[in-house]
């Protein structure tokens, strides 16, 4: 089984970047153990800042992959454009927030991209990604 997970503008900061709603581990430690603990699903990542960037790599992988992980962050509350690149490809995505986006400022709550997503976690921090690899594989 494979998995494509791609996260959009600032996660590259996690450990650094607001640690009280964050945390203080890197993503890249993170998928290190990640990786580890589903030995038996091939798991590639990409990170962006950049939009047109995030949905190339839908557009690349979304017809490859069993499945994708997106946390496309604040461009989750903005594109349009992020939605329909997930309505075009076929891999079912499953949107992924680290922190409870409902519980935070009023803009966050509305999700652009939720609507053309299989599902939405959010919440409880890196876990929500495992929760998402869960719902994918089926684990």
């Amino acid at each position: 089984m494979r998995i494509q997970i791609i996260n959009g503008p600032n996660i590259n900061l996690l450990g650094k970047r607001e640690p009280s709603i964050y945390g203080s581990v890197t993503f890249e430690d993170f998928l290190i153990e990640l990786r580890a603990n589903y030995p038996d699903v091939e798991i590639s990542y990409y990170q962006s800042n950049t939009e047109g960037e995030l949905i190339d790599k839908i557009q690349e992988t979304g017809f490859d992959v069993d499945g994708i992980i997106l946390n496309a962050g604040a461009y989750t509350h903005t594109s349009i454009a992020l939605q329909d690149a997930i309505r075009a490809v076929t891999s079912p995505v499953v949107e992924v927030h680290i922190s409870n986006v409902h519980a935070r400022e009023s803009f966050r709550h509305k999700s652009m991209i939720a609507a053309a997503c299989k599902g939405v976690i959010c919440g409880f921090g890196l876990k929500s990604y495992q929760l998402a690899l869960e719902a994918l594989t089926g684990k």
